[in-house]
């Protein structure tokens, strides 16, 4: 059922709202009066996120199995075609409705199930959180350090401080909930371009070796080098599913939102990526504040050092809003305060960071793989569910509506073809791609492991769906 957001003022009687909570602070749906970022505000703040120091990373990756030239190719079809992926699956929903990611999750899930999700995403969140701001209490120790502020010695406790730092920064931002994540993105943007301009550096001064590079993890299969690419590419985007919720929905209209969403998002990841690229195959270094300095000397170290730690702390900022919304669908903290939800999204993030940043950026890789493990099925199911299965319908009351009586309550509260269906494409990834070892197996090197997942979960979905749930007369299906 479509109801029109004019009539949604009723739609949570039975979701305990608290009236007094900000409309963008709440995982409500917004009305069209309280969506207010347009074309532009949309495309910054989603370039500002997208564009961080797990861009090095992921170009790191790239380049130990490609070329320059080949990396930057099949990293941005990969990208373009991980970006397709999740705005199918999330965008449509969100946008029409003015919800986060985990409500597009509900009609598939269930009114119970949905928890499973919303795990997913609060992990995937602090994950990436932890590594942004543990990249930037390194680059703002490395900072000082050039600057001889302080001495070598010191720099072991000041990054724990720099993190708490950091933290006590996007707490701060945030406390004026979207617009934090606004402010933030149109003074951050900037970023992008000094990224574009560490690139030129790099291409301009050192084009020869980086022309004759050889990747050093390199397969003498070439298909498997390239697939390999796209595979990262698929990955690193299927990755902002949990973001992407969360900020679309600030945007009137789809016509606002189709152009920054492909171009904001899926864009700056393999143009900045190219920087990881680049750095790995020269320097072996994908982290330009590491290789800046040698190649342009002490002020662009310190340049590039104040670049890197201004793109982390951005990103931060919009993955922790994201996941305070998130969190708002349970019901033990519909109502809690901003900034004790602000709080307790930050504070897993803290830990880590203090307690065991090196650990947890010594399996960067895994935990990059395992993202696509997670959301590739999930984005199947969406896409499968959303324009086979209910022909573009959802009934928004439904979303908030967690009795028995919910029209998404299948079996108390979980969708058996959902989970199903996520076994199984969690099966068929592992299957093609060991996300521990990156070794591959069957016809990986054609498909990828994402793509195959994506494919798999659907089809379960639907079958499981046709034959079990719509026979019952669960789900709301019409």
């Amino acid at each position: 059922m479509n109801e029109p957001l004019s009539t949604l003022s009723d739609a949570t009687a039975g979701a305990g709202s608290d009236s007094s909570i900000e409309a963008d602070k709440s995982a409500l749906p917004l009305l069209r009066h309280e969506r207010t970022w347009g074309s532009w505000k949309l495309g910054i703040s989603l370039a500002t996120a997208a564009a961080a120091t797990w861009c090095y990373l992921i170009g790191g990756y790239v380049g130990a199995y490609l070329p320059f030239t080949q990396g930057a190719i099949s990293l941005s079809a990969g990208c373009m075609i991980g970006m397709l992926l999740v705005a199918l699956a999330v965008v449509p929903v969100c946008m029409r409705y003015g919800v986060d990611s985990i409500a597009s999750a509900k009609p598939q899930f269930g009114n119970r199930g949905w928890i499973l999700v919303s795990a997913m995403q609060f992990i995937s969140i602090v994950g990436w959180n932890s590594l942004l701001l543990i990249f930037f209490a390194k680059s703002t120790t490395q900072l000082l350090l050039a600057l001889g502020w302080i001495a070598d010695g010191n720099s072991a406790l000041l990054v724990p401080l720099t993190i708490l730092l950091a933290c006590s920064l996007v707490f701060c931002f945030l406390l004026k909930g979207s617009s934090g994540v606004d402010k933030v993105a149109r003074i951050l943007v900037v970023h992008v371009l000094v990224g574009f301009w560490v690139l030129y550096i790099i291409v301009s001064q050192r084009w020869d070796e980086l022309a004759t590079a050889t990747p050093a993890a390199a397969s003498p299969d070439k298909l498997w080098n390239y697939t390999t690419g796209v595979e990262i590419g698929i990955a690193s985007l299927l990755s902002w599913w949990p973001y992407i919720g969360a900020m679309v929905r600030m945007a009137p209209k789809g016509r606002t939102a189709a152009l920054p969403i492909m171009l904001g998002m899926s864009a700056p990841v393999p143009a900045l990526s190219l920087i990881g690229i680049a750095g790995v195959l020269v320097l072996q270094v994908s982290d330009p504040s590491e290789w800046l300095r040698t190649i342009g000397g002490p002020a662009y170290g310190i340049i590039a050092l104040l670049f890197v730690a201004a793109a982390n702390l951005g990103t931060a900022v919009a993955g922790v809003y994201a996941s305070a919304i998130g969190l708002r669908h349970f019901k033990a903290l519909e109502n809690l305060s901003w900034p004790a939800l602000l709080l307790i999204t930050i504070l897993p993030v803290a830990a880590v960071g203090l307690f065991i940043p090196e650990l947890f950026f010594a399996h960067f890789g895994t935990f990059l793989a395992f993202i696509g493990v997670g959301f590739a099925p999930l984005c199947g199911i969406q896409i499968a569910d959303y324009y086979l299965l209910r022909q573009r319908r959802v009934g928004v009351r439904a979303l908030f509506d967690n009795s028995a009586n919910s029209p998404y309550r299948f079996w108390a509260g979980y969708n058996p073809a959902a989970l199903l269906a996520m076994v199984a494409g969690c099966a068929t990834y592992v299957g093609l791609l060991d996300p521990l070892t990156y070794e591959s197996h069957g016809p990986y090197a054609f498909t990828t492991a994402s793509l195959p997942s994506v494919l798999i979960a659907a089809l379960v979905y639907c079958i499981v769906t046709r034959l079990w749930v719509i026979p019952a007369g669960k789900g709301d299906y019409r």
